[in-house]
């Protein structure tokens, strides 16, 4: 049986990544009541956050199927765009007891960014960046 090979894949970009999490409930808080993000209830007990028409799935590291069984809590690692200014961001994070990991310019996918690096309850490391002019 002959297979056709793929030169190079193109791929279109996220429809949606998956945190693992001790504590669904923490996060959902989390994200809706510190980040502002859209937050609910997919189906009964399957929560999700979405970013415009992307989504970030909750998945209860307690009841994960077995495909996801080396996941866990805590190793997330990614980047939101945001329409505030990253100073308006900060100021906000700080005043919502938010610890500030890290902050600075880096390269984004399409260009400079400025970022700012917290950790969400889980752990997870979350950068939110605007691009530069």
């Amino acid at each position: 049986m002959q297979r056709d090979t793929v030169e190079r894949m193109e791929v279109l970009g996220f429809d949606h990544i998956v945190i693992s999490c001790r504590s669904v409930n923490d996060m959902v808080a989390f994200y809706r009541e510190v980040l502002g993000f859209r937050v609910g209830e997919e189906r009964p007990g399957k929560w999700a956050v979405w970013l415009g028409e992307h989504k970030i799935s909750l998945q209860d590291d307690a009841d994960k199927p077995p495909i996801a069984a080396g996941t866990v809590p805590g190793s997330g690692n990614y980047c939101v765009l945001a329409v505030a200014d990253i100073g308006e961001i900060r100021r906000h994070l700080v005043a919502s007891g938010v610890d500030i990991v890290d902050e600075g310019r880096r390269i984004g996918a399409r260009g400079p960014i400025e970022s700012i690096y917290i950790h969400d309850p889980e752990g997870n490391l979350v950068e939110i960046a605007n691009y530069l002019e």
